[in-house]
């Protein structure tokens, strides 16, 4: 298993560990917009909560939540009665929910899910935005793409005799997808303890599967106090949107339906006094000029004709419109899933995982840094040079493990052994990596959302890790006699 140690303690992901960089305050347009007030006008003041659905690939995760949006009235019954159609047509009558949130052809054919599908919904205190990330092995990055850009989430786990097992032993999703989340942010989790029907709303059954994940998600770094357990069933919506009232449940539990959990979590704090950041999910063409980008707002906030710089490929833009859930608006801030129409720059330069920043408070972009990572169970020692897909927001990018500087102490993070031969398992280290291509990365301290991120190796994630360090700042170019001081540390200290 996972080493007993918290990733949270062992990561120094404790919310003070070192106080953030002072931020100048930026220009005067930006100061007439009262951000706060703002948010709080907007939605009728319902705060905005991004939640992604995780889980084992069959463990019923789009029938579920394709089964809520019906149940809450965002699916009509002429398309639930279209896909009910093409999925007996294509004899998988029980996918019926799952195509709600299933859109390309190639996802029905496999019954599968394979990207990020999106879609808004309403309870009584939240306006909450729904990511269904994929369950299946080959799609982790896809997954991840979701997770990063998550707060809440919702671990679907199947009840059904065997298949709780095959989910969370070795080789199954549900490990990795908890472990995932809880390195990318999420700290409040709700576990739909699914197809609960097929064993009879057995209280056995689902005291056992809370003792064996219980034990788990403690480890990977989740307070007990912040994951809830529901008993669902997502193809007959018992316990989705209404407290059940089959008998054989409610004669053990009288807790909340999922609906009403995912209600009842806390809205993150949205960091948006801080320098705009937005990481791009995605880059398409617009009918006008210009092109779109979409991705989270992480930090900030931006407004239509504000100029923007995207990191690493150093270029300005200008905003021309922003659209949050396909309403046109003045402006968005941090949490927000937004799309923006940029203008003044060409679409190939940017790819997905581009930073969007404050070109006044710009995001450095660098191909080394350093950073505290914790080693999850790994089959192989890492060594000097180990090859690693480094997963970083919605960045996915080859890198090398360039040093490995020290093996650290899990709680304490006192240094145990300085320039280790090799890593192993379970432990907690500070390494130094250096990636093909330039990446746009903040230190942890500043920014946690932009200084976390996740190594893998071979189709496993083997690291969970924080950016303690940049090296060899690559942007904005300077001129040539300036790069020896480049590389000092001390450079950075009067550079911000």
């Amino acid at each position: 298993g996972v080493s007993a140690e918290t990733p949270s303690k062992s990561l120094a992901m404790n919310e003070d560990s070192a106080a953030p960089t002072p931020t100048r305050p930026t220009g005067k347009s930006k100061q007439q917009l009262n951000i706060r007030a703002e948010l709080e006008k907007r939605q009728g003041g319902k705060p905005l909560l991004n939640l992604v659905v995780i889980g084992h690939v069959d463990a019923g995760k789009s029938t579920l939540m394709g089964h809520l949006l019906y149940l809450l009235g965002n699916v009509n019954k002429r398309t639930m009665h279209k896909y009910e159609q093409e999925s007996k047509k294509a004899g998988k009558a029980s996918f019926a929910y799952a195509w709600v949130l299933d859109e390309t052809g190639e996802e029905r054919d496999r019954g599968v899910t394979m990207d990020v599908g999106m879609t808004k919904f309403e309870t009584d205190s939240k306006v909450i935005t729904l990511m269904d990330a994929p369950g299946h092995k080959d799609f982790i990055p896809n997954m991840i793409t979701g997770a990063a850009q998550a707060d809440v989430a919702v671990l679907v786990v199947d009840a059904s005799r065997g298949e709780f097992e095959a989910g969370f032993e070795a080789g199954g999703q549900t490990r990795e997808h908890g472990l995932l989340v809880r390195s990318l942010g999420v700290t409040q989790l709700a576990v739909a303890v699914n197809k609960m029907d097929q064993v009879n709303w057995y209280q056995e059954r689902f005291r056992d599967i809370v003792s064996k994940l219980g034990h788990f998600l403690k480890q990977a770094g989740f307070k007990d106090s912040d994951v809830f357990y529901i008993p669902t069933s997502g193809l007959s919506g018992e316990n989705l949107t209404t407290r059940s009232k089959v008998a054989d449940l409610t004669a053990w539990y009288t807790g909340p339906c999922l609906l009403e959990q995912i209600d009842a979590f806390k809205p993150p704090q949205r960091s948006v006094e801080k320098p705009f950041r937005l990481c791009v999910s995605d880059v398409f063409k617009d009918q006008g000029s210009g092109f779109c980008v979409t991705g989270k707002i992480e930090a900030g906030f931006i407004q239509t004709g504000d100029k923007v710089l995207a990191m690493p490929p150093n270029e300005t833009c200008t905003v021309k419109g922003i659209t949050l859930h396909d309403e046109a608006l003045d402006w968005a801030a941090a949490g927000d899933h937004v799309s923006l129409t940029v203008t003044g720059m060409d679409i190939i330069k940017i790819n997905v995982g581009c930073i969007f920043c404050d070109p006044k408070e710009a995001i450095r972009a660098c191909t080394r840094f350093r950073a505290r990572i914790l080693l999850f169970n790994i089959e192989v020692p890492i060594t000097q040079g180990f090859p690693v897909l480094l997963h970083y927001q919605t960045v996915s990018e080859p890198a090398t493990i360039r040093k490995l500087v020290s093996v650290l102490h899990k709680s304490s993070g006192e240094v145990l052994k300085k320039k280790p031969k090799c890593l192993s398992k379970g432990q907690n280290a500070v390494v130094e990596i250096q990636t093909q291509r330039p990446v746009a990365l903040e230190l942890y301290k500043d920014y946690k959302e932009l200084g976390r991120f996740m190594l893998r190796y071979v189709g496993s994630t083997i690291a969970a890790g924080v950016v303690t360090e940049v090296k060899g700042s690559t942007y904005p170019p300077f001129p040539t006699k300036h790069i020896v001081i480049l590389y000092s540390s001390a450079f950075f200290d009067i550079a911000s």
